[in-house]
């Protein structure tokens, strides 16, 4: 598998900071923040599956533009995996003819343009030789993370989460686990703030990395504008011993 980052910055601003949004291979979107609006109208179009890991603007935002511009290239619908609450929050107040069209039924629901698949907490979704699996993530909507397992190595992102220990033990049974992407959004002066929007600051993220107990490349994700080199000198002074290292935007991993 080969994951390239479109996005992965908690905001927007200049050329440089792009949300949340990840292609895998070229046919396949994990979530679709404002990093995938750089995507070419045929790379767009080449996307089969969107899995969402929940339903806040900084990981969706492109996604209704996106099934919009592509919606006469496609002889096929595009699928958009989350868990069921998280779609019927995707239906309810985006796609839903005041916000935007509903693509689900446009032209028809035999013939929609896109197309609705529920995934349950420890579900896998298998597309050839990929495996992809939603791991528990606690945050303040319904949200998941996912394994992306190319059948000789994982990936594994987050999403947006807080301390979380039934996470751990999921990913600590990943035998091949080679890269941990996870979320820091705030820097520890506020640490209050993260804890009430269910996210994680560098004291918060030390405390979780203690429950990895199998080896793993790790990388910092949603980083805050302004807030990036403060936070990542706080995450190397109180969790240096894991080395972890910022996520870029059009990072590429192949595994």
């Amino acid at each position: 598998m080969i994951v390239r980052v479109l996005g992965c910055s908690g905001g927007i601003g200049g050329c440089l900071l792009r949300t949340t949004s990840m292609l895998v291979d070229d046919d396949i979107l994990v979530d679709a923040g404002t990093g995938a609006a750089d995507l070419s109208r045929e790379e767009l179009a080449n996307i089969d599956h969107v899995f969402l890991t929940h339903s806040h603007l900084d990981h969706v935002a492109s996604l209704p533009l996106l099934i919009d511009s592509i919606s006469d290239m496609r002889a096929k619908p595009v699928i958009v995996y989350a868990t069921a609450a998280t779609l019927e929050i995707i239906r309810e107040h985006i796609f839903n003819w005041v916000i935007w069209p509903d693509f689900s039924v446009i032209p028809s629901r035999e013939k929609a343009v896109m197309q609705y698949q529920p995934i349950r907490l420890g579900e896998s979704v298998e597309l050839g030789q990929r495996r992809i699996t939603a791991l528990p993530a606690e945050h303040t909507v319904p949200a998941v993370g996912y394994q992306l397992d190319s059948g000789v190595a994982s990936l594994v992102f987050t999403g947006d989460t807080t301390v979380n220990d039934s996470f751990w033990p999921a990913v600590n049974r990943i035998a091949n686990l080679r890269y941990l992407l996870i979320e820091t959004a705030f820097a520890n002066r506020e640490r209050s703030l993260a804890e009430i929007s269910k996210h994680l600051c560098p004291s918060m993220l030390a405390e979780e990395l203690k429950k990895l107990t199998i080896d793993a490349e790790i990388f910092i994700s949603h980083l805050k504008p302004g807030q990036a080199e403060l936070t990542m000198a706080e995450i190397q002074a109180c969790a240096g011993e894991f080395k972890p290292r910022m996520l870029q935007n059009n990072q590429v991993f192949e595994f």
